[in-house]
């Protein structure tokens, strides 16, 4: 049985996804190519990926469509998209879709691979025993299936947000600094000292999600100086 994770590289520049092939065999990953926008959508959506490599910029159908299309159909799916787009706003974007993470070209190979390492962590400590979260206001929360439900409105998560919800219910009665959710929920090495808004924007994505008035939370709180608590009765 083969035991490797397999990445799609969806890559228009054949030099670009011809040296990451190379350098993701090289460390132990089965990899595979698509070049062009709507060949890496149906590729994604075959199944078969641990991961899924996706630039923003392709030919024939962009990587903020096929992350939209693979978040509808595959909830479930790692998701790292790669862009020359460095912007606040596209960041946001991408991340808001339901990617795991974004690396902007030119990127360190190095640290490439270091996240997708992180990202393929799907064992997360502190995972509460019970399947469901009960919250206030009647919000109630189906870890493995990333739903939930509030007054009869159903709701659905990403795996990532999950898994942070899932983090921050088993601290609960402490918040949880920003690095120890980098650290703890996508795998970075603190030493790395990594910079990326990945967890802002992974909360405030969930606050849109759990709170009926996002910009005044009363379930996903922050902790001035200390980072996010969870509020539980």
């Amino acid at each position: 049985m083969n035991d490797k994770a397999c990445i799609l590289i969806v890559e228009d520049e054949v030099t670009i996804s011809t040296g990451l092939i190379d350098v993701f065999t090289y460390h132990g990953f089965d990899a595979t190519c698509a070049g062009e926008g709507p060949e890496g959508l149906r590729m994604a959506l075959s199944g078969g990926f641990d991961l899924i490599l996706l630039d923003v910029m392709l030919p024939g159908m962009d990587g903020f469509e096929i992350c939209q299309r693979i978040r509808e159909q595959r909830p479930d799916q790692a998701i790292i998209m790669l862009t020359a787009k460095t912007e606040d706003e596209d960041i946001v974007h991408g991340l808001s879709l339901g990617a795991d993470d974004y690396v902007a070209k030119p990127f360190s190979v190095t640290q490439l691979v270091l996240r997708v390492q992180a990202v393929l962590r799907r064992v997360r400590p502190g995972v509460p025993q019970d399947n469901h979260i009960e919250l206030r206001d009647g919000l109630v929360l189906d870890i493995p299936n990333l739903s939930g439900q509030r007054d009869g409105e159903a709701l659905s998560f990403t795996r990532r947000e999950m898994e942070v919800v899932a983090y921050l219910y088993a601290n609960r009665e402490r918040p949880v600094s920003r690095e120890e959710l980098l650290s703890s929920v996508w795998g970075y090495a603190r030493e790395l000292d990594i910079e990326t808004r990945t967890v802002d924007i992974h909360i405030a994505k969930l606050r849109r999600k759990i709170e009926r008035e996002p910009k005044s939370p009363k379930h996903l709180l922050t902790v001035r100086g200390a980072g996010y608590r969870l509020a539980v009765d």
